[in-house]
Order: C-alpha cells, then sequence, then structure tokens
C-alpha cells in the first residue's frame, strides 16, 4: 500500500525550523514595540523610563488618560476629530471615485483607455511623500493653505483603489448583465448604482480599509499644510507633543495619546478582517 507524500512532507525538518526562527524574529519585530506602548501607557508620569520597558510596574492607566484627554485645554479631542473626518470622509469618497473610475475603464471602450490606465498603474508606484511639495505649492497658490480641504481633497485619491477596482469590475461584472439593464431600459447609473456596486462590494471594503488606514496614519502632508492645532490630526498634534521634550506635557501623556490613537484601526481591523482578507483574496486571484 503506497502512501502520497504531500509537498509539505517533502521539506527537511531542519528547514522547517530555520522558517519558524525567522518568522518568530519577523513577529517578534512588530509585536515587540506594541507590546511597550501598552505598557509605557500604564507607567505614571516621570517613570517611563525607569524600570523595565517591557513589563507592569505601577499602573496608572486611568490617571494617565484623564492628563491626556485635559492637557492645553483638550486639543487631544479635536485631533482625534480631526483624524476622524479626514480618514472616515476621504475614505469614503476615495472609494466612491475609485470604484466609479475603476469601473468606467473595465466596462466602457474609450481612445485612450489603456494610456490612462497605463497612468494609474504607475501612480501605484509612486511614492505619496514625492506629491507633498508640489501640493503644497498648488495649495498655497489657490488660498487653500491651514484648511481642512488642504488635506482633504488629495485624501480622496487612491490609484490603488483605482487599479483594484478596475481588475475587479473586468472579472466580477459580467457585460451580460450590464447588456441586460441597458434592454430593461435601465441608465448607465442606474445600473452602476443598482448592479455594479453591489457586485464590486468587496473590493470597495478593500479599498475603503487601505485609505482609511493611510489618511490616519499620514503625516508629512497635514504637517505641511496645516498649522492651526485645532485643525491638524492626531500624527502631527502627538509629534508636535513629542518635540516639547516632556515639558509642559510628559512623555507618559504622548505614549498613551500613541496608544488611544491607534485603536480606531485596530477595532477597523479586527471587525472587518474577513471581508478585508476575503476582497484582497479575489482581487489577486482575478
Amino acid at each position: 500500500m503506497s502512501h502520497s507524500v504531500t509537498p509539505l512532507q517533502r521539506i527537511s525538518p531542519t528547514s522547517k525550523a530555520v522558517v519558524m526562527f525567522v518568522m518568530t524574529l519577523f513577529a517578534l519585530y512588530c509585536l515587540a514595540p506594541v507590546w511597550w506602548l501598552i505598557v509605557g501607557a500604564t507607567k505614571p508620569d516621570g517613570t517611563l523610563f525607569t524600570g523595565s520597558g517591557f513589563w507592569f510596574t505601577d499602573i496608572s492607566i486611568v490617571e494617565n488618560l484623564r492628563t491626556l484627554f485635559q492637557a492645553q485645554n483638550g486639543v487631544f479631542l479635536f485631533w482625534i476629530r480631526n483624524s476622524l473626518a479626514y480618514a472616515v470622509g476621504g475614505a469614503l469618497v476615495s472609494t466612491l471615485i475609485s470604484v466609479m473610475m475603476g469601473y468606467a475603464l473595465a466596462k466602457y471602450p474609450f481612445p485612450g483607455r489603456g494610456a490612462v490606465f497605463g497612468a494609474v498603474l504607475a501612480a501605484v508606484f509612486i511614492p505619496a511623500p514625492i506629491f507633498a511639495i508640489p501640493l503644497y505649492l498648488m495649495f498655497s497658490g489657490s488660498g487653500l493653505i491651514n484648511t481642512f480641504w488642504s488635506v482633504f481633497i488629495p485624501c480622496i485619491v487612491s490609484p490603488f483603489g483605482v487599479y483594484l477596482s478596475r481588475i475587479y469590475a473586468a472579472e466580477s461584472v459580467p457585460d451580460e448583465v450590464i447588456e441586460a439593464g441597458r434592454i430593461d431600459g435601465a441608465g448607465e447609473l442606474r445600473i452602476f448604482f443598482k448592479v455594479g456596486i453591489k457586485m464590486m462590494a468587496p473590493a470597495m471594503l478593500t479599498i475603503f480599509l487601505f485609505q482609511f488606514v493611510s489618511i490616519w496614519t499620514n503625516y508629512l502632508l497635514p504637517s505641511l499644510m496645516l498649522a492651526d492645532a485645532r485643525l491638524q490630526p492626531v500624527t502631527v498634534g502627538l509629534i508636535a507633543w513629542q518635540q516639547l521634550r516632556g515639558n509642559p506635557v510628559g512623555y507618559s501623556t504622548v505614549v498613551t495619546g500613541a496608544l488611544v490613537s491607534v485603536l480606531p484601526i485596530v477595532i477597523l481591523f479586527l471587525s472587518l478582517q474577513s471581508f478585508w482578507s476575503k476582497g484582497l483574496a479575489a482581487g489577486a486571484i482575478k
């Protein structure tokens, strides 16, 4: 009686051990700063750099949170509110625009369609910080510097979203369904909003999550555009506190603020993880 050997069984124990060792190192590299942040946020003010940074001593998370939300007249709440406005609003608008552009590129033949998609694909590989200085000069000339729109408008552009929508729409929205809608008398916009969007829902969720995280963690663009602390997102505000070197805002307050600032991303990621992974995997296969 013969037994078939799976590819995994053909891997030697030594190779498996090396792979596990490397993966463990990567996991420690990623998780160690997160654990330090959690421990640091519980330490009393003035004791952040005393004792072990990776284990709890005197836990005063409640006092640290109270200090965080009262520091400088509660400006941290304004930063969180601003980050939510930029990230949620920008991600929603960006997702809709990306899906509409991707759907049009996939389903409507027009002269120059290949060149447009090539330009979108090239933009995916250009690092976003390269656009920061040109955008600053453009908004400076139009008088939008130090306004909400100077950060929000660049947030609604996502070349990766257009790219993912294009490849997803090409495979997920059959031409026969679109043609059937036209025969029934439906207009192009009605077909898109009633049929296309429903079929592209996994791709939309993936684009929204990517764009939300990208906007929430963005620092360079808002730091260039915004001078008013009441308009700044939490990333810029926390860096400004850190540069005060502990006075009048202590390092423990900065670390507590950093921990609170990542909670929306963690909650969003965990709550939508299954939808996000399905959409990304489907887009990769297609």
